[in-house]
C-alpha cells in the first residue's frame, strides 16, 4: 500500500477558505435570519423560541455549518462518517446552552452562551466515558478559528477611529505593558514559554480570542490552551459583575468606567454586559477599547509567531533558521482572514449591504464560538484542568489581572478624566 496523501492544505489555510467563504455567501445573497434564543417563560418559549419559523432559521444555520464542516474535514482529509454523527451531537449540546443563555434569568446574571456551553460539555464529558473515536471528530481549533475569521467583520477601522483616538492610544498602551508583566512573571515562576505566550496574551489582549489566536501562531499544546480559557471564562464573571459597582463606589466618570471596563474585562460579551450596567456613554466607551484591542489581534499574532520563530532557533540546537520562508510557515494564516474581512468590511463593502448582512454573520460568529467551547468541554477531563502542576500558571494569571485592573486605571484616569 501507498503512503498516505499529504493534505494539501493546512487547517489554517481551509480556515480562511471556509470563514470567507460563508462571509462571500452573504454578501451575495445566501443571508440566514438570526434565530432568536430569549425566552421568558415557558409560554414564551414554546411560542417564540420554538416556533415553527425560529425552529426553521435553526435548521438553517445547522446546515449550513454542518456543511462547512464537512467540507472542511475533505479539504483536510479527516474522516467524514464520525464527523456525521458527532456534528450534530455537538450541535444540539450547543442549542441547549443557547437556550439556557437565553433565558432572561440568567441574562441578569450576565452570563454569556460559552459558558454554558463549556459548563455542559465539560458535565458531560466527565460523567460519561465518551469512545476515543467520539472526541478525535471534534474540531474545536478549526470552529473557533473559523468564528475568528468571522470577527473580523465586525473590527470596522472607521468606527474604530471615528469613535476616538484615545481608545487606540489606551488598547496600545494596556497590551504592551500587561502583555510584557505577564510574561516576565510567567518568567520569574519559571512557567514554560508556551504557556507564557498564551497566558499572557489572554490577559492582555481580548482574552479567548488572543490565546487562540497565540496558540495557532505558536502551534502550542491544546491541553495548555484549554486551561488558559478557563482561567478567562472563570474570571470575566466576577469582574464582569463587580467592576461596574467598584467604579460607582470609586464615583468614576461612565467615560473612565467605559475605559476601564474595556481594558480590563477579556471577553468582548462580558464588556458589553457590564458597561451596560452602568450606562450608554460607558457602554460606547468599553466598547470601542475593546475593539481597539481586537484590532491589535492580528498584529500580535504575527508578531508574536516572529519572536517564537526566532526563540526556537536560539534554543534548539538543530532548530531551522528563522528565514523568511520558516517565519511564513509558522505564521498562523487565520490571521490573514480576520485582517481581510476586517479591510474588505471596513473600506469595500457598502453601508448598506454591511447593515443586511452583519446580524447574520454575527449570529454564525456567535455560534462557531459556541460549537467550539462545547467541544472543549467535550474533549476536557475538568480534573486536569487543577492538578499540582498547573497552580503557578493560575497564579501567574490572577497576578497579572490584577495588574492589568490597576495599571488599566490609572491610564483611563489620565486619557478620559
Amino acid at each position: 500500500m501507498g503512503e498516505p496523501q499529504k493534505n494539501i492544505f493546512t487547517e489554517d489555510w481551509v480556515v480562511v477558505i471556509l470563514g470567507l467563504g460563508i462571509v462571500f455567501l452573504a454578501l451575495l445573497g445566501v443571508v440566514i435570519p438570526k434565530p432568536s434564543f430569549s425566552w421568558q417563560s415557558a409560554s414564551t418559549l414554546l411560542d417564540t423560541t420554538l416556533a415553527t419559523e425560529n425552529l426553521y432559521r435553526i435548521s438553517q444555520q445547522f446546515l449550513l455549518v454542518f456543511a462547512v464542516a464537512i467540507v472542511g474535514a475533505f479539504l483536510l482529509r479527516k474522516p467524514i462518517k464520525p464527523l456525521l454523527v458527532v456534528f450534530p451531537i455537538v450541535f444540539i449540546i450547543t442549542v441547549i446552552a443557547l437556550l439556557f443563555a437565553g433565558s432572561e434569568a440568567i441574562k441578569t446574571l450576565n452570563l454569556e452562551a460559552v459558558i454554558f456551553s463549556l459548563g455542559i460539555g465539560l458535565a458531560i464529558s466527565n460523567l460519561f466515558s465518551l469512545p476515543e473515536w467520539f472526541k478525535a471528530a471534534l474540531s474545536t481549533e478549526l470552529y473557533v478559528k473559523i468564528g475568528l475569521v468571522l470577527l473580523g467583520t465586525t473590527v470596522i477601522f472607521s468606527d474604530v477611529l471615528k469613535a476616538g483616538s484615545l481608545g487606540l492610544i489606551q488598547a496600545l498602551a494596556v497590551v504592551l505593558s500587561v502583555w510584557y508583566f505577564s510574561f516576565w512573571l510567567c518568567k520569574k515562576l519559571k512557567i514554560d514559554q508556551e504557556m507564557a505566550m498564551m497566558l499572557s496574551s489572554a490577559v492582555s489582549i481580548c482574552g479567548v480570542s488572543a490565546a487562540i489566536a497565540t496558540s495557532g501562531a505558536i502551534k502550542g499544546d491544546p491541553k495548555k490552551l484549554s486551561y488558559v480559557i478557563s482561567l478567562v471564562l472563570i474570571t470575566a464573571i466576577p469582574m464582569m459583575v463587580c467592576m461596574p459597582y467598584l467604579a460607582s463606589w470609586m464615583g468614576l466618570s461612565q467615560e473612565v468606567t467605559g475605559a476601564w471596563l474595556g481594558g480590563s474585562i477579556d471577553t468582548t460579551g462580558a464588556v458589553v454586559a457590564s458597561g451596560s450596567l452602568v450606562g450608554e456613554e460607558a457602554l460606547k466607551i468599553s466598547t470601542i477599547v475593546k475593539f481597539s484591542q481586537n484590532v491589535l489581534l492580528g498584529i500580535a499574532a504575527f508578531a508574536i509567531s516572529i519572536y517564537w520563530t526566532y526563540t526556537k532557533s536560539k534554543s534548539a540546537e538543530h532548530a531551522e533558521k528563522p528565514t523568511l520562508k520558516v517565519i511564513w510557515e509558522r505564521f498562523p494564516k487565520f490571521v490573514i482572514g480576520f485582517i481581510f474581512a476586517s479591510i474588505l468590511f471596513s473600506f469595500f463593502v457598502p453601508p448598506a449591504k454591511i447593515e443586511a448582512v452583519k446580524e447574520s454573520l454575527k449570529s454564525l460568529q456567535g455560534l462557531w464560538f459556541a460549537l467550539a467551547f462545547t467541544s472543549i468541554g467535550l474533549e476536557t477531563n475538568f480534573k486536569e484542568l487543577f492538578v499540582h502542576t498547573n497552580r503557578k500558571p493560575m497564579y501567574a494569571f490572577l497576578v497579572a489581572q490584577f495588574f492589568n485592573i490597576i495599571i488599566t486605571l490609572v491610564i483611563a484616569l489620565i486619557l478620559f478624566r
